[in-house]
């Protein structure tokens, strides 16, 4: 089955997903990401959105890096609206019981323009084992989660 979300993203903000249940059973996978701006057209807009894991403490409103060796990093987006490209990096391969958390920084130079985002999640059904390995690894990459 697939789950759809959408929503707009404020420069400097983060939203969250909410997909934890009690048991933890069900697991997801990103299928799809894609990005649009608020207000096509402006040219000003380097979009740069990630997926991540865990609540980030700190999102900023310009100057946004990506770093692909941040184990809570499950996928990430840029649009430069100025060049009209896009790229999206999904890991396909992390699979993900609890909620995720979604940030925008608009890198374009103090437009400060909104984006919107789709995103498609393909469930799984988790046995116990695997329930337990994810909830243990996020554990051990966010000591915090445990607490």
């Amino acid at each position: 089955m697939i789950k759809t979300f959408r929503g707009i993203l404020e420069d400097g903000g983060q939203v969250k997903v909410r997909l934890s249940t009690k048991k933890g059973k069900i697991g997801y996978k990103i299928k799809k990401f894609l990005l649009m701006p608020e207000q096509p057209g402006n040219t000003a807009q380097e979009s740069v959105v990630k997926i991540f894991k865990i609540k980030q403490t700190t999102i900023p409103t310009s100057g946004a890096t990506v770093d692909l060796s941040d184990g809570n990093l499950l996928a990430v987006g840029y649009q430069d609206l100025n060049t009209q490209s896009m790229t999206v990096i999904i890991f396909e391969q992390e699979i993900f019981n609890q909620d995720i958390f979604i940030t925008y920084t608009d890198n374009g130079g103090g437009a400060n323009e909104d984006c919107n985002y789709y995103l498609e999640l393909e469930t799984i059904n988790m046995t116990d084992i695997a329930t337990a390995v994810s909830t243990l690894r996020d554990i051990r990459l966010n000591p915090q989660v445990g607490a």
